[in-house]
């Protein structure tokens, strides 16, 4: 079973933010597969389905970003998932709004819903989607940056990389994590 978390803040205020646009690729991810994640378990909204022959765990923690890492860590010991099964979707400022990044492994750098996560797991070997959302501009404060929304110029870059997550999401499903970052990772 593969466990597909999108990260993100629970409440309208933090809908279609920077920082919610794991929970935006989950939603997409539901959507073309028919599955529903409005079961609340692990302290997250879940939703189990299928994607090709793999068997799905689409979730969406609600214990706010920096506390992340307290409902993948509930997850991995109930269902003793095995670690490469294990895909974590996120925003990601050093990217340009519409890329993203697939890697294998790797620090949390200064996202602190990856910080929470490496902690409360113990290890980084686990697969990762990084979403560009950009930097802040003109002396901007991180955090107010990444809990606004995205400019009406950035929609249609945002949409792209929505579903460049979407896809390579899938791609890692379906066939490899290699098999994706060859054709997603530019």
């Amino acid at each position: 079973m593969y466990v597909v978390v999108g990260l993100g803040n629970p409440g309208k205020q933090y809908e279609k933010t920077r920082h919610n646009i794991g929970f935006d690729v989950i939603d997409l991810i539901a959507s073309k597969n028919n599955i529903s994640v409005t079961k609340i378990k692990h302290k997250a909204l879940i939703g189990e389905g299928r994607i090709g022959n793999e068997k799905v765990l689409l979730v969406k923690p609600q214990t706010y970003m920096n506390l992340s890492g307290e409902t993948l860590v509930d997850i991995y010991n109930y269902y003793k998932i095995d670690l490469k099964d294990i895909i974590v979707i996120y925003d990601d400022i050093d990217l340009d709004v519409g890329k993203i990044r697939i890697r294998k492994k790797g620090s949390a750098g200064t996202h602190n819903g990856m910080k929470s996560i490496i902690k409360c797991l113990g290890f980084n070997e686990f697969t990762r989607i990084r979403v560009g959302v950009s930097k802040p501009q003109n002396n901007q404060d991180l955090a107010d940056f990444v809990l606004s929304k995205f400019r009406k110029e950035e929609e249609e870059n945002v949409n792209t990389g929505i579903e460049k997550a979407y896809f390579s999401t899938e791609a890692i499903i379906k066939e490899s994590v290699d098999i994706a970052m060859n054709k997603y990772n530019g």
